[in-house]
């Protein structure tokens, strides 16, 4: 097993590395179990309009040979025209049947999508930062979108389809042993090359629509990491290599595509051929019964069609099962999803976090993306109700990690993190970040309105109580200078405000929850020095009364904080105020000096 960036175990995902060994049936019994059989009502109906059709569509040969047995030589014109009456009649119920069949095996498998889809976005909802730390966002909406889609076929009509192209080849097979029993054992003399084929072709299909899935999920994840960081490709005048880059991409895309249809394009016709090469045998020695007058020229008409008829649902059934190929390739890819368990999630008789006071400690807590590797050291800290606490270091020593596992992004793997005395591994975790408010570096801005990103972690919040929290930031006055003021749109990642603007929306947003304890994460280091100073006028009326862990690359935002730790390589080196920390002429002093020298 590989390790990513931060050092965590890759998933699966990563580099879309699965065992096709592992494929089974199994996969696409579970989906009928779990997705499929609440709709096998409307399955059931489906089949029953299958079998129908199959009926139907049996019954037209034989009157075929009935006129030209019975009637046609007689010269009864009646006869001739209540056949042809039936042949229509029969033809219209197949139409009428099929337009049924076919709504009611599509209304099933949209809402077998529609579930699966919900189900795996919802889990996705559920899965800790190191699954996505890990997981190129483009492979993820891959399997949302593409893997999914390519369920849609199995998850009911593939089923239907199966069902009924049995019963044709068996009810046509019976009907051929009932008319002449030497045509039909000719006509079953090409069955062993049919399985033949599948059997020979199906490992190499398999890989081949694996290998597409693969290849799909690359192009997305380019494609999505090239829009979401056009700004850097032109700064960089990257558009030339990120082209070519693409372009590579996308050709292992159209190869394996290619691949996978040159095989569908040499596997059907040679079903279809195997097929001829029966109704060939069929003419030939029908042909000599008919001269012997062993049998009547209708029979042998009959016979074309019906081995026609039995043909068709074997290439059918061909046809199937290249699709099933391909969806337990996706099914896999879709499940390893769904069986992924998030590493941070409520423990067994997790209880509420009460209303909190806003004491933190840190005891003696260990913690690496890597077990074997950690990057915090044993830290322990103690933070009073209402205290601002600073974290300072360079970059990589830790700081950013000691908050993430206070909102229990991640789990500590040694000591314990308390909030007034409470173990947070013990509360659930929606109680204990519903009391938390984040304010990040880089935070991100919905798609919606200025009003609905502030009240993004409160949509019960009033307008006036919007209105409060972004007068509480200073963020009231650029907001109404807006075109539509709080119902402006910010389109996506609030491309139309500022880096400012954006930071002071998610101010307002952190605050309008009222959280007890709030943590900024270098929440001013990106804004210029005129929006840090309406932060830090808002930062003091709005630190009050409540426990605040800042992360500061600028130290002058953080000269007034009770306690300041310095933490280098995953330890606190030093621990103290302001001017205390200055006395101690150590690493404090030393970034303190070469920030303001």
């Amino acid at each position: 097993m590989g390790y990513g960036l931060r050092g965590g175990p890759r998933f699966a995902l990563d580099k879309e590395e699965v065992d096709l060994k592992n494929y089974d049936y199994n996969l696409i019994r579970r989906l009928v179990r779990e997705y499929v059989r609440p709709y096998v009502k409307h399955i059931l109906i489906a089949i029953f309009l299958m079998v129908f059709i199959s009926l139907m569509g049996l019954l037209g040969p034989y009157l075929i040979k009935v006129a030209i047995d019975t009637y046609i030589p007689k010269g009864d014109l009646n006869g001739i025209a209540l056949i042809s009456i039936f042949y229509l009649l029969s033809n219209m119920a197949i139409w009428v049947a099929s337009y049924w069949e076919t709504y009611n095996i599509s209304w099933t498998s949209q809402n077998v999508i529609f579930e699966l889809r919900q189900r795996l976005f919802e889990h996705l909802q559920r899965l800790s930062l190191g699954f996505y730390d890990r997981t190129e966002s483009g492979r993820i909406m891959s399997r949302v979108t593409n893997d999914i889609n390519a369920l849609s076929e199995v998850a009911g009509p593939g089923m239907v389809r199966i069902i009924g192209d049995f019963f044709t080849i068996f009810t046509t097979a019976a009907i051929m042993l009932t008319m002449n029993t030497k045509l039909a054992f000719i006509s079953f003399t090409t069955i062993p090359f049919i399985i033949i084929l599948m059997t020979s072709f199906r490992t190499r299909i398999r890989k081949a629509y694996h290998t597409v899935r693969r290849k799909v999920a690359d192009v997305n994840a380019n494609l999505q990491e090239s829009i979401s960081g056009v700004r850097v490709v032109q700064t960089f005048s990257r558009e030339q290599t990120n082209l070519q880059k693409f372009d590579s991409t996308n050709m292992e895309n159209f190869q394996a595509n290619m691949q996978a249809a040159g095989l569908h394009a040499l596997f059907m016709p040679l079903v279809q051929f195997v097929g001829s090469l029966g109704t060939a045998l069929v003419l030939w020695y029908g042909g000599l019964l008919v001269i012997d007058s062993e049998i009547s020229l209708g029979v042998v008409i009959a016979f074309i069609s019906y081995i026609q008829r039995f043909f068709s649902p074997i290439a059918n059934l061909s046809e199937i099962y290249n699709m099933i190929q391909a969806a337990l390739v996706s099914t896999e890819r879709v499940f390893s999803i769904l069986d992924t368990e998030p590493e941070v999630k409520d423990i067994e008789g997790a209880i509420e976090l009460p209303p909190i006071q806003g004491r933190v400690d840190f005891e003696n807590v260990v913690f690496g993306y890597d077990p074997q590797n950690p990057v915090i050291h044993g830290i322990s800290f103690h933070a009073e109700s209402g205290e601002m606490i600073a974290l300072v270091g360079a970059t990589g020593s830790g700081k950013t990690t000691t908050i993430n596992l206070l909102a229990r992004f991640y789990e500590a793997q040694e000591g314990r993190i308390t909030i007034d005395g409470i173990d947070i591994m013990t509360v659930t975790l929606s109680s204990l970040r519903r009391q938390l408010g984040i304010v990040l570096q880089d935070n991100f801005i919905f798609s919606g309105t200025v009003k609905e990103n502030i009240k993004y972690g409160r949509p019960d919040a009033s307008d006036d109580q919007v209105i409060a929290a972004a007068k509480a930031v200073n963020a009231h006055d650029f907001i109404v200078r807006l075109p539509e003021g709080y119902d402006t749109q910010v389109q996506e990642r609030g491309s139309r405000l500022s880096v400012g603007q954006r930071q002071l929306v998610s101010f307002a947003r952190a605050i309008l929850t009222d959280p007890r304890i709030l943590i900024l994460d270098e929440a001013t280091s990106s804004v210029d020095a005129y929006t840090e100073m309406i932060i830090q006028q808002a930062l003091e009326r709005l630190l009050k009364g409540r426990t605040s862990i800042v992360i500061a690359h600028r130290l002058s935002t953080i000269l007034k904080a009770d306690k300041i730790l310095v933490i280098d390589k995953g330890k606190i080196i030093e621990e103290g105020t302001h001017d205390e920390l200055l006395a101690l002429s150590g690493k404090y002093k030393e970034l303190y000096e070469a920030q303001f020298r």
